[in-house]
């Protein structure tokens, strides 16, 4: 899918990264159209192409090609607006988080075009009463993905009307799985205090109440004294991350309190799972 219901009503600027359709190709560059702005006749020269020698540009390029380009003009003085773009000036690691943006833009907007299909309205009706809500979003997917968590509300929080929220909502469901990462850790705590027991209970009641973000959730069970396990799981790689940091460091300044004799923590994998 390479088509947009919605594109971009502005310019690019110079050095933005663009997601580009090879339209023509010839010897001495590549014509393509700028999708996400619908701008067509954007050129790339022979010499921005690639960073390797190319004795044939065909050989690099073909059309209906999908690419990652960066602008390096934008030329407003002439009749018609000439953007010229560069392939060989984005890095591997530019052109892979651009991709996946591009392909998660391209999920959202597809809810919203079914999502109005379904209710009978028109594009220029989601487009005023939906996506003119979202597209100063740096992820529109995103908050799919947390309407899908959350509940409808998160989209009236943007604004979005009631009966668009919940049909939204529902077409989002079909589309998105979203996938949790778990993450681990075995912690171990020794004392040999008459109430060690209860000063262990204390330590483990606490990582077991700490607060957590939306959706991210702690559990904490016995292996077999002195040993537990912490497992942390949320839709959010950074937020079970930030979780078992702030574990780590309230087991170690409480065990120092409680006067515990042996503590050591020690992490274990990462899973993603549906």
């Amino acid at each position: 899918m390479s088509v947009i219901p919605f594109k971009k009503k502005s310019l690019p600027e110079v050095g933005e990264l663009v997601v580009a359709r090879i339209d023509k190709v010839f010897e001495y560059g590549a014509y393509c159209t700028l999708l996400e702005y619908g701008i067509d006749n954007t050129f790339i020269p022979w010499s921005e192409v690639s960073t390797k020698y190319v004795k044939d540009i065909r050989d690099v390029l073909k059309e209906g090609q999908v690419v990652v380009a960066k602008v390096i003009r934008v030329d407003k003085r002439s009749p018609r607006v000439q953007i010229d773009l560069s392939i060989k000036r984005v890095l591997e690691n530019e052109k892979k988080v651009k991709m996946l943006r591009w392909k998660r833009l391209q999920k959202a907007q597809k809810i919203v075009e079914l999502t109005a299909k379904n209710m009978g309205r028109s594009l220029e009706e989601a487009y005023g009463i939906v996506w003119s809500k979202l597209e100063k979003e740096l992820d529109q997917l995103s908050v799919f993905e947390d309407c899908v968590l959350i509940g409808f509300e998160h989209l009236i929080k943007k604004g979005i009307p009631e009966d668009w929220s919940k049909a939204l909502c529902e077409e989002a469901k079909k589309h998105i799985t979203i996938k949790m990462v778990k993450i681990r850790a075995l912690v171990k705590l020794t004392t040999y205090k008459p109430d060690g027991v209860e000063r262990i209970k204390k330590i483990l009641s606490h990582i077991q109440d700490m607060q957590t973000p939306q959706n991210t959730k702690i559990s904490v069970y016995t292996i077999g004294a002195p040993r537990y396990r912490v497992e942390i799981v949320s839709p959010n790689y950074k937020d079970a991350e930030f979780i078992l940091s702030k574990i780590e460091q309230d087991v170690q300044k409480l065990s120092k309190e409680l006067g515990i004799d042996y503590v050591e923590i020690i992490r274990e994998e990462i899973e993603k799972g549906g």
